[in-house]
């Protein structure tokens, strides 16, 4: 197919051609990935007295969630939450959860636009 110069290509809403929206998206993803990690990192701290009868840690990191979209007023932003595992709970009532203040579970999957978790975070 040829071009012609009437044929107007259209931006698609995902993509960056501003160098500095690029800049503000990747620096407020590290800026999230940072807080998460040491926010799940004080709530293990808090944690380690709680052992199991051997000995070992009840709760431990269990890896990443996988990726996901949060709307910002700078566009989506990658995220991916901090998963804790609760190594000695026998039944669902006696497990220990690990729920993010900062990313909290209503606000990871968002997809409404106009400010999203920014808008959570300024209000707290």
């Amino acid at each position: 197919m040829t071009s012609s110069s009437t044929d107007v290509s259209l931006r698609q809403p995902d993509t960056v051609d501003d160098p500095l929206t690029a800049v503000l998206r990747s620096g407020a993803r590290r800026l999230l990935a940072q807080a998460i990690e040491a926010e799940a990192d004080a709530f293990l701290a808090t944690m380690r007295s709680a052992l199991l009868p051997d000995g070992r840690d009840r709760l431990v990191r269990h890896g990443h969630g996988p990726e996901r979209q949060v709307q910002t007023g700078i566009g989506p932003v990658a995220v991916r939450r901090v998963r804790l595992r609760d190594r000695g709970a026998d039944q669902a009532a006696e497990r220990i959860r690990f729920t993010s203040a900062i990313l909290p579970r209503w606000a990871r999957r968002s997809k409404r636009s106009g400010g999203g978790i920014w808008r959570w975070l300024s209000l707290s």
